[in-house]
């Protein structure tokens, strides 16, 4: 049985206690602690020289390290201590951001109270609790935080706020009666108090039946623990196309070394740097710094001007990648301001405007405003008002409330509608407050006369049964029409009644609520959806984002508010807690696809759906707030928590917060993150084929048996200078204008197409043949071998400045699309003013073995450079037509 199950006398058989006031002897407690452990969750933490060194597991940093050493065992320090550098600064910069990156379950320990007040030895005492032991009697009363899992065994009007682990949002009323029904989800056990928890009202006696790791609250963190997190879609697409071009760059390699020592081309330490010179030259180095500015740059962007708070750099881009975002509705969807919309009396149907907690609005009947209130709706009015113990407060502008959403629904609608404030004339005496057995509230009034009445509202089958024992004629079926009705639109349905005859009565009990009462009506209250996310979802849906909703909300409820919000362009299919469980894991993955909104869910149903939508290849965004999000938090290829009202463990365990709560900025972070995936594609679209060409140049001329175009400084120069500086043009290139009009990318989608690897072939090819030929062109007219080669070195730069503009946009480079970066101009000035200081500057001359130019060199060198735009934009202008003519 579990501890719920359990009576008293059971309760404390199992743990060996006799009087819950006597406690644990002193003896007891010390063995039990030395057997169990501290009442405490210990967070593993990945050591920083780990961290560190983690950096270096990558492919192109293997080969970078080789050629490290080859080129310290050769003597050639200056290109050592350059490549050293290269090697350092990513290292860096990889291990700052995972060092700042989420630690979730530090952040669940530190939920842990510090202090519990226990019986020990028949003495009331404060200890540490750290050091609670199963079976410990613990007194817990308001403000409290419940330092254990108890099985409670008095209660005195106890209610305790567990939305954090259960994500209800009204606090819960507590009691000590065992419960018969097994396998009862957490926010059902209602004589249950769990670790992490607080109490609000009222105090109460709990046995300890769990400590550490073995609560719920450690439940969830060995989850999170335990929960395996995936590589982001462009980590997998960059490791995998860096470990190909590694491969192809070595073999290559290989190959050139083997056909030089057998013909003898060179010398064999001539040979040897020649291959480190055409390795260096083809790994392009420049790749992970430039994609982590560009990933920098955006999550900067993010934060600033988007309130969005990105952890980790690859996480800015895994947004562009989502096709599945599954989301709590109540806080993040809506409003979480509940709004009484709807007022049934008798054959008569008010409706009332106006929205939130502000007491602003009109009453309606069949449509038209009136200021008329009988007698019945003031009754109404005043049932909603008292029978309640919440409290509704302005401070500036803003109305807020300290309570329960449901209660402030009728303490505004009550401000609203009864300007004369009649409840000045009543004085409450007492109140039975809300407990999800009885599922009613009620208060006992006093009249101005002296006259008592008892006001009650709740669930409305609860009520029904109080006026069937009234009044045999009680229309049931009316009313229940009129509740199905309110459910249908969406509508949380709260009924009313009153008992008149109350004089005799002191001190209210359930059972005086059997005798006397008068049902009043039934009222539709609403959590109005979010403005700014109906705006969000219908942008999503263009984008084919998919949408689900993970509620505990009733199915028809649920439905209702997804219709409100357009959660699909198409039929909305639900699913309930319940008959997810049933499932196998197979048809869990069938439904994680098919449904878009999961009803009467647990908090493990969310890591369940999470996985089941990554098992059907689906990148997936999850939000969420509470301590039980966490571990479906950090499983999401995205995780993304709420930055107001998050708790500290769903802000560690995510990847992205979103600092206004405003599920809408979720949007905006997509487009960001879609934005980022062009720009890196495009810089490695650029890279690429002008490392290669260098690569190919030193191939081409060691296969030739020629005298080096290119020393080994110009070629560091020209990879790790001009290469890196031109592509921060693409930091700053904005979003193509259908960004938010195309579906996300495949999961297992390549990075580098097959038609665009044709374009990387050809564009390094030519390259290095208009290189090789210009150098050739000025050897055979008479320049010097150091003319024709830092000619060559202003051909490849400017070859790539022109190339530039081919890969910017999918537009024409002639088109006004070339001037929507101005920046990009700025940086081209730059490199250019670096070209004219390599080429003049003696101190430049002296490092990397150039000359000054004629004009010319200069021509010639623009007319190379320009060719290589002009053939790509060929290329460009024939693929348009033809996905013109496809469509």
């Amino acid at each position: 049985m579990r501890p719920y199950q359990k009576n008293l006398e059971e309760l404390l058989q199992n743990y060996e206690q006799e009087d819950p006031l006597q406690g644990l002897s002193t003896k007891t407690a010390t063995e039990r602690l030395a057997s169990d452990g501290p009442n405490a969750l210990v967070a593993k933490k990945t050591p920083n020289w780990l961290l560190f060194i983690r950096q270096f597991n990558n492919m192109i940093i293997y080969i970078l390290l080789f050629a490290t050493l080859l080129t310290l065992f050769l003597g050639h320090y200056t290109d050592a201590i350059v490549i050293s550098v290269v090697i350092i600064a990513n290292a860096m910069i990889g291990y700052y951001q995972e060092a700042n990156a989420a630690d979730a379950l530090a952040k669940i320990k530190d939920l842990l109270a510090t202090n519990a007040t226990v019986y020990r030895d028949g003495i009331r005492q404060d200890i540490d609790a750290t050091k609670l032991v199963r079976g410990d009697v613990v007194f817990l009363e308001a403000g409290d935080q419940v330092p254990a899992d108890l099985r409670l065994i008095k209660t005195a009007d106890l209610r305790i706020q567990e939305s954090a682990l259960t994500g209800e949002a009204d606090a819960v009323t507590k009691h000590a009666d065992a419960l018969e029904t097994a396998d009862l989800p957490l926010a059902e056990q209602a004589n249950m108090a769990f670790s992490s928890t607080t109490v609000v009202n009222g105090s109460g006696l709990g046995v300890v039946v769990a400590t550490g790791e073995k609560t719920e609250l450690g439940k969830i963190s060995t989850a999170v623990a335990s929960a395996k997190t995936r590589p982001t879609p462009l980590v997998k697409e960059i490791n995998a196309l860096g470990k190909t071009v590694s491969l192809c760059v070595l073999g290559a390699a290989v190959l050139l070394f083997i056909l030089g020592f057998i013909f003898e081309t060179y010398s064999l330490p001539v040979l040897t740097l020649a291959i480190v010179t055409m390795i260096v030259g083809s790994i392009p180095e420049g790749l992970p710094a430039t994609t982590s500015v560009i990933l920098a740059l955006g999550v900067s962007d993010l934060a600033k001007n988007k309130n969005a708070i990105v952890k980790s750099l690859p996480s800015a881009e895994t947004l562009g990648a989502v096709d599945v975002i599954a989301t709590d509705k109540t806080g993040t969807l809506t409003k979480n301001e509940m709004t009484v919309t709807d007022i049934y009396i008798d054959e008569r149907h008010f409706s009332v405007s106006g929205s939130g907690y502000a007491p602003t609005g009109t009453l309606f009947i069949n449509g038209e405003a009136t200021t008329e209130r009988e007698a019945k709706l003031k009754e109404l009015l005043l049932a909603g008002y008292f029978a309640n113990d919440t409290t509704l407060t302005q401070v500036d502008d803003t109305w807020t409330i300290n309570g329960e959403p449901t209660d402030g629904a009728f303490l505004t609608a009550y401000h609203k509608l009864m300007p004369n404030k009649e409840s000045v004339q009543l004085e409450k005496l007492d109140l039975l407050p809300f407990d999800s057995f009885h599922r009613y509230m009620a208060s006992l009034i006093q009249l101005s006369n002296g006259a008592k009445k008892i006001y009650l509202k709740g669930a409305p089958d609860k009520l029904f049964n109080f006026a069937q024992q009234q009044d045999p004629n009680f229309e049931r079926s009316f009313w229940q029409a009129k509740a199905d009705h309110l459910a249908n639109q969406g509508k949380r349905i709260v009924a009313l009644g009153v008992i008149k005859d109350a004089d005799q009565i002191t001190e209210l009990e359930h059972e005086h609520l059997e005798n006397g009462f008068t049902f009043l009506g039934l009222t539709g209250i609403i959590d109005p959806p979010r403005p700014e996310v109906i705006t969000a979802l219908r942008e999503m849906n263009k984008a084919k984002v998919e949408v689900k909703m993970i509620t505990g909300d009733a199915p028809l409820t649920a439905a209702a508010i997804g219709r409100q919000l357009g959660l699909s362009d198409g039929e909305l299919h639900t699913i309930t807690g319940v008959e997810w469980d049933q499932l196998t894991t197979k048809e869990k993955c069938e439904a994680a696809v098919k449904n878009q909104i999961f009803a009467r869910t647990t908090p493990e149903n969310k890591l369940e759906i999470i996985e089941a939508l990554q098992q059907s290849g689906k990148v997936t965004a999850m939000t969420g707030d509470g301590v039980n999000d966490a571990p479906a938090l950090k499983k999401a290829d995205i995780g993304v928590s709420m930055g107001i009202k998050g708790t500290d463990a769903a802000k560690e365990a995510s990847d992205m917060i979103l600092t206004d709560d405003n599920f809408a900025t979720l949007a905006t972070a997509i487009k960001e993150g879609r934005r980022i995936y062009d720009n890196i594609k495009k810089s490695i679209l650029f890279l690429l084929p002008t490392s290669f060409a260098e690569g190919l140049i030193i191939f081409l001329t060691i296969l030739f048996n020629q005298e080096m175009p290119l020393q080994a400084t110009q070629l560091l120069w020209i990879n790790l200078v001009s290469a890196i500086t031109i592509q921060f043009a693409f930091i700053f290139e904005p979003g193509a204008s259908d960004l938010m009009k195309r579906p996300p990318r495949k999961s297992n989608s390549r990075l580098i197409s097959g038609r665009e690897m044709l374009q990387l072939g050809y564009v390094s090819l030519l390259i290095a043949l208009v290189g090789l030929g210009a150098y050739e062109l000025l050897i055979a007219t008479g320049a010097s071998a150091t003319l024709a080669s830092t000619a060559m070195v202003n051909i490849i730069v400017f070859s790539k400045i022109f190339y530039l503009f081919n890969i910017r946009t999918e537009e024409s480079a002639f088109s006004s699309a070339s001037f929507t970066n101005k920046k990009a101009f700025s940086i081209i000035l730059i490199m250019i003013l670096l070209q004219m200081g390599l080429t003049y500057l003696p101190f430049m001359q002296d490092a990397f073995s150039t000359t000054g130019m004629q004009l010319g060199e200069w021509i010639l060198t623009i007319v190379c450079g320009f060719s290589v735009l002009a053939v790509t934009e060929l290329d460009k202008f024939f693929k348009l037509r033809l996905a013109r003519a496809r469509n």
